[in-house]
């Protein structure tokens, strides 16, 4: 099989390409920024050049995109021709170059006021039912390419999955005050619990939507942890998140109570992934109770693709207030 995938030079591009070279698999890597594991520098948005890389592609894995971070330093312009006309050029030749699968690289940011209950409130159970409520141009341009791929399913049978990512990157925190308040490690283990994944799993989603897509079609699928938490659980996480998590994994307060670690105060959503483990037969095999193994022992927390690939950041410049403006 032969992949061209988009977005080479990112997090998870990086990691595709490096999974799928060390399997041996034909790969063929695209990025507007050089990149370790970049063939071809360009825009997704290029034609000609899109439609010379889509020559004997069985494959396409689109994860190329301006992201949440690129929302204070680029204009909506920048957004909709990268991730709207960018996702329609390569959509447009896949199916002209008569390629039979596409998986398209959203996020659970496209969520945007559907992931925050009011106060009081409890908190929000998010699976694929939920209505996409875009808080910026980010949300926007991501849901608008999401509906494409679902177009060219239904006009032109491309088989198109959409896997919407919960978060990965190693940088940061946005939030001053999480950054405050918990160390970055300590934060990160916090997430797997609610909204977080780690890039092994998310490039394993990736490729087993190619395996799964003739069978699928069309589908869109949350991609983040496996949550130890129930529905009932929704009222409770909003107040006290740490005797919820005592209960369903006993042991973790002495754990974190060892290594100086604090639990969030509230929670107020939880990602649903058993649709994309029931329909793309996906395991993923970071959840809180690994990472808790990880935390007691010491080691660095997630895999070492993560740690392999590290922090790439989103911009060239450094800012003085956080990895990058906030909106």
């Amino acid at each position: 099989m032969n992949i061209l995938v988009t977005g080479s030079s990112g997090h998870l591009g990086e990691g595709l390409m490096r999974v799928l070279r060390a399997r041996g698999t034909s790969v063929c890597g695209l990025d507007i920024k050089p990149g370790r594991f970049t063939d071809r520098i360009g825009s997704i948005a290029n034609r000609p050049l899109v439609r010379e890389l889509m020559q004997d592609v069985d494959a396409i894995i689109h994860s190329a995109t301006l992201h949440k971070p690129h929302v204070g330093t680029h204009d909506k312009s920048d957004f909709i021709e990268t991730n709207i006309n960018g996702t329609l050029v390569l959509l447009e030749e896949a199916v002209a170059a008569d390629i039979g699968t596409f998986v398209f690289t959203s996020t659970t940011s496209a969520f945007g006021g559907a992931l925050t209950p009011p106060s009081g409130r409890p908190a929000a159970w998010i699976d694929e039912a939920v209505v996409s409520v875009p808080k910026n141009i980010y949300g926007v341009t991501k849901t608008a390419a999401e509906d494409l791929c679902h177009l060219f399913n239904r006009q032109a049978g491309l088989n198109a999955i959409v896997l919407r990512t919960s978060r990965f990157f190693p940088e940061e925190d946005d939030n001053r005050a999480i950054r405050d308040g918990f160390s970055d490690q300590n934060a990160k283990a916090n997430e797997f619990l609610y909204r977080r994944v780690d890039i092994e799993d998310v490039v394993s989603a990736h490729l087993n939507a190619i395996d799964h897509a003739a069978i699928v079609g069309f589908g869109k699928y949350i991609i983040s942890a496996t949550t130890p938490f129930e529905r009932e659980n929704l009222h409770a996480l909003r107040l006290d998140p740490a005797s919820v998590v005592e209960m369903h994994v006993p042991g973790f307060q002495k754990i974190y109570d060892s290594k100086g670690y604090g639990m969030f105060s509230s929670i107020d959503r939880i990602y649903d992934n058993s649709a994309a483990r029931r329909d793309l037969n996906w395991k993923p095999t970071y959840d809180f109770a690994r990472i808790l193994n990880q935390v007691d022992s010491g080691s660095p927390i997630g895999s070492d693709l993560a740690r392999n690939i590290g922090k790439l950041g989103y911009h060239d410049e450094k800012f003085e207030d956080g990895p990058y403006p906030v909106e």
